[in-house]
């Protein structure tokens, strides 16, 4: 039997599912052995996955394409890279039926990227190719055997082809230059860290929010499924001990209807299934049946060890546990998805921070797209499409949200705001007639982050900001710019509690924090753009209070606040007011706030009223205040008359934090 005992491993993909398991798991038990991950942090990737790994000495993350020939070989030298795994694909086989060239170039060209580079730099002595079941097409319903390691690749589906391609490519650079190659063809995989666009997971969290599980035509379809830390074993065993030029099966004999899979969630969660199951318009070829062979590993001494019932179960209590995982991930619950593949994932500090650093940042290289509603059809066409930057902020992800329930079509940017040729991109493919920049840097866990990460800031606040601005007026489209109003402070013409308020043509007088440098910054720059909508924004609070990032929700949880009267923004009831404003075609400079001030204390009076009739808070002074942050805070009043006069309708701040936040989460006695 061979055997093979690595020193320093590039494992591909690594911060998505399957791989980031096998990663922790060789650096967890082998600590002698260098772990260097790539990956590029696509839509269905995240940091977080790999927090287990984080302190350890013998890993190593870098971001990255395996596209990039000069990073790939530059990694292979430096790093006297020994071994490979790769695992980075696209493999959500919806995508492939609307996005199959991205599949091709990630798959095979990505691939053929990595096995150049082995055999340039010739110092490769195991490279492990992750494929798929899918690539021997569909399996008879009576097959009593299954799909042996020999049979013939019959791949039914863009994504499974392009899969079975890269196979061709690994197997041609094992014959013609004796690269010493291994394939491995597994089963569906399920467990903790999945994105939620594949089966389990997304049944799981729709049964936690106790909607309907949508299965695709009959759901007689049949899969074979393995928990991942047994999948995880798996590769283990074969990077130690497969066979070079051999192909293994990772696979169970086990299989489940997939109507039984959603049953099985159902029991879980006490639903009544009959209730619970909607059958949807099935995928354009849904392979019946993926049966595989699974005695050739198991005679390499692996054999599958978690039970149906209990890798369910661990699943499910993990994504109960971890709700937040993947941010909003409503996209990827509709029964069919289209997420279209662009760097650009959960970029997020190990520690699980979601604040809107790259959270809303990051999320410009990421689009979903979501269908409009079927009431518009192609022959009806509707006079609005947005295109929407900052997915998993907070204000981008509720815009999203807001767009389906007016029915206006819409999608994510997936081009970087300092990347002027993506962002063309993006409005050459969505052909918006608006645009929403609500991505920008606030700071992990607040403002003071930006203090010492300027650069960072700068890029994203001015750079980006002012390319999409230029960008958008290049191409005649009005662009909102989400802003902030944290750019003045009390001064003698506007002193605290005297109700006059800074106006849209007075020049920013706060230059505390770094952050609102860069903002006031901007925003002057701003001022010689007519296309440009500016909305200052000021302590967002919305009827969410579980929300972290809502003012009302930091400010309850705070040992001490300060208690100074300020503007600030009820998310909705003025979101839905800046999508009024898109329509209208509204421009120039908007004190984005509801008319009048509200203190601290008035606010957490109103939450003991309405909320929590326990709860107590204690106050500190400014100095007090000043020790445990590292910038200062703006605190100001903000004229709201411009608004007011445009939206009569608009409630003063106190009335909208009845009506919107504190009314609808009343507890009764």
């Amino acid at each position: 039997m061979a055997t093979h005992t690595p020193k320093n491993i590039l494992i591909t993909g690594a911060a998505g599912f399957i791989a980031s398991h096998v990663a922790n798991r060789l650096i967890r038990n082998y600590p002698q052995y260098k772990i260097v991950v790539l990956d590029k942090l696509d839509y269905c990737s995240n940091l977080k996955n790999l927090i287990p790994s984080k302190s350890s000495p013998n890993f190593k993350f870098v971001k990255g394409d395996i596209g990039s020939a000069d990073l790939v070989n530059y990694l292979l030298i430096t790093e006297s890279i020994d071994t490979i795994m790769h695992f980075a694909a696209q493999t959500h086989v919806d995508n492939s039926f609307g996005n199959s060239f991205e599949f091709t170039k990630n798959n095979i060209y990505g691939t053929h990227v990595l096995l150049e580079a082995c055999k340039v730099t010739g110092q490769i002595k195991r490279f492990i190719h992750v494929s798929t079941d899918e690539v021997y097409g569909e399996t008879d319903e009576d097959a009593i055997v299954g799909n042996h390691e020999a049979s013939q690749l019959l791949p039914t589906n863009p994504y499974s082809a392009t899969k079975a391609g890269a196979e061709m490519l690994v197997m041609a650079y094992g014959r013609s230059y004796g690269l010493p190659v291994i394939t491995t063809r597994g089963n569906n995989v399920y467990g903790p860290n999945q994105f939620p666009e594949k089966l389990i997971p997304k049944f799981i969290l729709l049964a936690m929010q106790g909607k309907p599980l949508p299965i695709h035509g009959d759901g007689s379809n049949v899969r074979s499924y393995l928990y991942c830390e047994d999948v995880a074993e798996a590769f283990e065993l074969i990077l130690h001990k497969g066979e070079v030029g051999h192909v293994y099966n990772i696979g169970t004999k086990k299989e489940r209807r997939v109507i039984d899979v959603a049953k099985d969630i159902c029991r879980l969660f006490k639903m009544d299934s009959e209730a619970s199951i909607k059958f949807v318009e099935n995928r354009p070829f849904n392979d019946q049946r993926y049966f595989l062979d699974d005695e050739k590993l198991k005679v390499l001494g692996w054999s599958e060890r978690t039970t149906w019932d209990e890798g369910l179960k661990k699943t499910m209590d993990w994504y109960i546990n971890n709700p937040g995982w993947w941010g909003d991930v409503s996209g990827a619950l509709l029964p069919h998805p289209r997420m279209l593949m662009m760097p650009g994932g959960l970029e997020r500090h190990f520690d699980g921070s979601e604040e809107e650093i790259h959270a809303s940042y990051v999320s410009t290289n990421t689009r979903m797209v979501v269908p409009t509603s079927k009431n518009v059809t192609s022959s009806q066409k509707h006079p609005l499409k947005f295109l929407l930057y900052g997915r998993t902020g907070w204000i981008g992800g509720l815009l999203g949200k807001l767009c389906e329930k007016q029915e206006i079509p819409y999608e994510y940017g997936r081009g970087r705001l300092e990347d002027r040729s993506s962002l063309v991109a993006d409005i050459q493919n969505v052909k918006p007639t608006h645009i929403f920049n609500a991505a920008g840097v606030t700071g992990r866990p607040n403002v003071d982050w930006c203090e010492s990460h300027k650069t960072e800031t700068i890029r994203t606040n001015v750079a980006g900001t002012l390319t999409l601005a230029d960008v958008c007026r290049e191409h005649g489209i009005l662009m909102i710019n989400y802003a902030t109003g944290c750019i003045f402070e009390y001064d003698e013409a506007h002193p605290q509690g005297s109700g006059i308020g800074f106006k849209e043509e007075d020049k920013p007088n706060f230059i505390g924090s770094f952050y609102s440098k860069t903002k006031a910054m901007v925003e002057e720059l701003l001022r010689e753009y007519d296309n440009v909508c500016t909305l200052r924004v000021r302590m967002p609070i919305s009827s969410d209070l579980s929300n972290p990032r809502n003012f009302i929700t930091k400010i309850s949880r705070y040992n001490k606040v300060v208690n100074i009267p300020n503007s600030m923004t009820i998310l909705d009831e003025l979101l839905p007011i800046s999508i009024e404003m898109a329509k209208r075609n509204l421009r120039g400079i908007w004190n984005f706030t509801n008319p009048g001030a509200v203190s601290h204390n008035e606010i957490l009076e109103m939450y003991r009223d309405y909320i929590d009739p326990s709860f107590k808070w204690v106050n500190f002074n400014l100095e007090e205040q000043a020790k445990v942050i590292v910038a200062p805070r703006s605190n100001n009043e903000m004229d709201g008359a411009k608004l007011k006069k445009e939206f009569p309708e608009l409630l003063s701040i106190k009335d909208s934090l009845i009506k919107y936040v504190f009314e609808p989460n009343k507890k009764t006695a």
